[in-house]
């Protein structure tokens, strides 16, 4: 495989990761549940990602 298709899809794993344990933190405070607002921000910011890196992987077949 590509070095560029390993980095897109490495990223979007970390991306899923952080999206979920945020999600957690909402839900089931896995976190403490300290501040929504920063939990909800870091979801938008690994679901940006997760979307850059799905139109990188369709670019790169």
């Amino acid at each position: 495989m590509e070095t560029e298709k390993l980095l897109c899809f490495g990223a979007m794993g970390a991306a899923g990761l952080v999206a979920l344990v945020f999600l957690l933190d909402i839900v089931a405070q896995v976190l403490g549940g300290q501040s929504m607002l920063l939990d909800i921000m870091f979801i938008l910011g690994a679901v940006f990602v997760l979307w850059q890196g799905f139109e990188t992987s369709r670019e790169l077949r």
